[in-house]
């Protein structure tokens, strides 16, 4: 218990940059994820190459390389400047986005396709089809894949530790390393505190998906 009230401080400085990183980097993944999804379904030849090549790039790139390429290659590309902070939502928004891209495609591959069909014999376009007929629709099948995502993205803020972001996992390291703690009464409150994290998202998930459930 020592370690948790000594370090009181320290501790809700790391929960707080955890969440705000958790949620900054969601919010950033959920716009790229959607319109990497449009342009993946949409009619537009070099549209639909460039989400697939997002997609397939980030997805088989580890997180910890492209920290590396965000943190190093933007400086060298004269992209100076940029806060630690913002360079880890930069790099987990990304990462994350490719996902949510593929659940949410998924998602409008449910919709018939007779609904698109109708909307454009009425003279809809694409992007009026898509925005208020389809994505309406496939958001409601993809909340759970795009929570359980939301879960996995969380915890993986703890890899911006390794790149001076002062988050939980920042923590755990200055703990071990500068008080001499039991190291697994250190990993026991932070354990707890990312649980807080994430049974707050599938809360939030678990309510959405109520509320946006088809009626059978």
């Amino acid at each position: 218990m020592n370690v948790l009230t000594d370090h009181f401080a320290e501790f809700r400085e790391g929960f707080l940059n955890t969440v705000e990183l958790t949620v900054l980097s969601a919010l950033l993944a959920l716009v790229l994820g959607t319109l990497i999804a449009a342009f993946r379904v949409s009619p537009v030849p070099a549209l639909r190459v460039f989400g697939t090549t997002w997609v397939t790039l980030l997805r088989n790139t580890p997180l910890v390389l492209l920290f590396l390429a965000v943190t190093l290659g933007l400086p060298a590309l004269g992209l100076k400047g940029w806060d630690s902070f913002w360079l880890a939502v930069l790099a987990l928004g990304c990462y994350t986005s490719a996902f949510i891209c593929e659940a949410i495609r998924s998602g409008i591959n449910t919709v018939p396709m007779g609904q698109a069909e109708a909307a454009r014999s009425i003279g809809m376009t694409f992007s009026q089809t898509l925005g208020q007929v389809v994505l309406p629709q496939a958001l409601r099948t993809a909340i759970p894949p795009i929570g359980s995502l939301m879960i996995a993205l969380a915890k993986n803020t703890a890899i911006a530790s390794g790149f001076n972001v002062a988050e939980l996992g920042a923590l755990q390291k200055q703990l071990n390393a500068d008080e001499g703690y039991n190291i697994y009464v250190i990993f026991l409150w932070i354990a707890l505190c990312y649980l807080i994290v994430t049974f707050a998202i599938s809360g939030l998930f678990r309510l959405l998906e109520s509320r946006m459930a088809v009626a059978r």
